[in-house]
């Protein structure tokens, strides 16, 4: 059978795997980005200059990079990979997410998909941020950390607004002894606030690692 775009559903040409080039030409790329968050911006910020956010709150983690921005079809694809199994759609972001990792610092030195609660892990199945972060892991060789835990079942951060998530996530991680990486890369599939990532990259670095930065998907 021949392969199809996960977007359009047409038969792929020659040089296309999973997703057309007319579909990559359409989909919401992330043009110009703050370095820090990952948030989109308007026009591209100098080297060392952070957005206002980040520098009114800095967050913990030095770096986050996302191809994609967070409106559609994109929205609708992770949708349909977190809550419908539709997970087809990992090998058409893994190529998305290891072109922009490049972006971020070279010291990486191991990988930590964002952990799920395992009730919810029993009821979905799978753990999105895991699968995302598997096709990196065989491209890099960079260990994935498995010690780090949602030790809360939180309920879903979506509709919630920042002061709600972030109460929402306050001692939702810990981690099983020590961090043994240097520089930790967070894999996750949506960026929204960055609270999920600001509460994970506290508890990597109290455990002993130096940096952590991040790369999703997309970015809301």
């Amino acid at each position: 059978m021949p392969q199809r775009c996960v977007f359009c559903g047409t038969a792929s040409e020659p040089g296309e795997v999973y997703c057309c080039c007319g579909c990559a030409a359409e989909l919401p790329w992330v043009e110009n980005r703050c370095a820090r968050c990952a948030i989109p911006v308007a026009t591209p910020l100098r080297d060392g200059v952070d957005c206002a956010n980040c520098q009114q709150c800095p967050p913990p983690f030095i770096a986050a990079a996302t191809p994609l921005r967070y409106t559609f079809p994109i929205d609708a694809a992770i949708k349909a990979m977190k809550f419908r199994r539709r997970l087809y759609y990992v090998p058409a972001f893994s190529p998305m997410l290891m072109k922009t990792m490049a972006c971020l610092p070279k010291d990486v030195d191991a990988l930590l998909a964002v952990p799920l609660h395992w009730r919810r892990h029993a009821t979905r199945g799978f753990n999105q941020a895991v699968e995302l972060c598997k096709p990196l892991q065989k491209l890099t060789g960079l260990p994935m950390l498995a010690n780090v835990k949602r030790i809360r079942s939180t309920p879903y951060q979506s509709g919630l607004d920042a002061d709600e998530r972030r109460r929402n996530l306050r001692a939702a991680f810990a981690i099983q002894g020590s961090v043994i990486a240097r520089h930790v890369l967070i894999v996750d599939d949506v960026i929204t606030t960055g609270e999920t990532c600001r509460q994970l990259a506290n508890v990597v670095l109290a455990a002993g690692a130096q940096k952590v930065s991040v790369l999703a998907i997309a970015r809301a």
